[in-house]
């Protein structure tokens, strides 16, 4: 059947049939992932070696979010004219490429720029990806297959610490970086041979079509959770280590160990947060899991000494929930045309809030008060995403994505 605009649909698979063209686009989305965050547990290292502040360091995920946050809005006029699946294999070797020239750097100013292409190239990704992920599979399965395509982000958290720790004993800093670049143009080439699904364009950003998305009071509301669900977890995530080593006086070494053990029952909450979720609605879950994340994140502020290590186990565990209704619902912001364009303009300002600013925050108010300070005002922050979540009005679920 073809539309207007001349693309060719075809029925949405089941998921039994679409799990391994999922499987490979989790994989991608791991190095993608995995690019953005290795920064935050090489930062103690990386001061060491170049002899930076705690908030110059925060400055660092700034850049990437402010490199992210451009082109997340601008990749539909990637995908408009060489189709989602361009896109995503475009995004995968640019970003090795970049990776590779950050670690045959030696300046703190190359690293700065180098950290903002990573963002940059990264952020070609998500928007095709759930683009793409959507028009596979049947409605009544996104939240398992979000839930799946989430096991990249989460697995990243638990691998990457323990990675780079080991990493470390035979590598510098830049090494892991140039080997993470190798791989990222090595699943880039896999997917041109194995990959499934994209072929199909997306939508630029257009005056009309941001205007309709606009005039959506869900999609503002969309914006400002996932600027909180973000910040809960890759914002904390990203000064933990220091938060830990600095102010808790905990060896980097095991700081690094707790901090990736801790993040393992996102391999498992995201399944959770995914079954819920089909089960009530993405609204309902979104407000248990502002409560839930943002009690604890509260409460790692706060506790002492010998109740820390179990709040580094329910952090991450509670925040992990947020993607999956978070997506969902996101894919229900607006009519089925502006999906893409909904994801290009709702990532990147959450990541903008909760990659960038937030930890830069945190780390300043590390220099300045406390770690504690700053971790435990975005818990409060992100408590108050349960007024706006239970204002979040849906439209109801498209069962046959357009331009497939």
């Amino acid at each position: 059947m073809k539309h207007e605009n001349g693309t060719v649909t075809a029925e949405a698979l089941p998921f039994s049939t679409a799990f391994p063209a999922l499987l490979l686009m989790t994989a991608l989305f791991y190095v993608n992932f995995m690019a953005r965050i290795s920064l935050a547990p090489l930062l103690p290292a990386i001061e060491h070696d170049l002899g930076f502040s705690h908030g110059e360091s925060g400055a660092l995920f700034l850049l990437v979010s402010a490199g992210y946050f451009i082109t997340v809005i601008f990749s539909g006029c990637i995908s408009s004219r060489i189709k989602h699946r361009g896109t995503i294999i475009f995004s995968a070797l640019f970003l090795g490429l970049i990776l590779l020239g950050i670690a045959l750097s030696s300046s703190l100013l190359v690293l700065r720029a180098g950290m903002f292409l990573v963002g940059a190239s990264a952020g070609f990704y998500l928007p095709s990806g759930i683009a793409t992920l959507t028009s596979l599979i049947n409605a009544r399965d996104w939240g398992k297959a979000i839930a799946i395509h989430e096991l990249a982000p989460n697995l990243g958290f638990v691998t990457v610490p323990i990675v780079c720790e080991i990493l470390l004993i035979q590598l510098s800093w830049r090494g892991i970086i140039g080997l993470l670049g190798i791989i990222s143009i090595a699943i880039g080439i896999a997917f041109i041979f194995l990959g499934k699904g994209g072929n199909f364009y997306g939508q630029a950003p257009s005056l009309a079509a941001s205007r309709t998305l606009f005039s959506v009071p869900a999609f503002w509301i969309m914006v400002a959770l996932f600027g909180l669900g973000i910040t809960g977890s890759l914002g904390i995530f990203s000064m933990l280590p220091l938060y830990l080593v600095a102010e808790r006086g905990i060896e980097r070494e095991w700081a690094n160990t707790l901090i990736a053990f801790s993040r393992l029952s996102g391999l498992f909450m995201a399944f959770v947060s995914g079954w819920v979720n089909d089960r009530l609605g993405p609204r309902k879950t979104l407000v248990g899991v502002m409560g839930f994340s943002g009690l604890s994140t509260l409460c790692l502020a706060v506790v002492p000494e010998k109740l820390l290590v179990v709040l580094l186990f329910v952090q991450p565990a509670a925040a992990v929930c947020f993607f999956p209704p978070a997506f969902t619902a996101l894919a229900r912001v607006g009519p089925p045309a502006t999906r893409n364009i909904s994801v290009s303009y709702t990532v990147p300002l959450g990541f903008l809030f909760g990659g960038g600013l937030a930890p830069i925050a945190i780390g300043t108010m590390g220099d300045i008060w406390s770690f504690s300070l700053g971790i435990g005002l975005f818990g409060l922050l992100i408590l108050c995403g349960i007024m706006l979540a239970a204002r979040l009005k849906l439209s109801s679920p498209e069962t046959k994505p357009e331009n497939r």
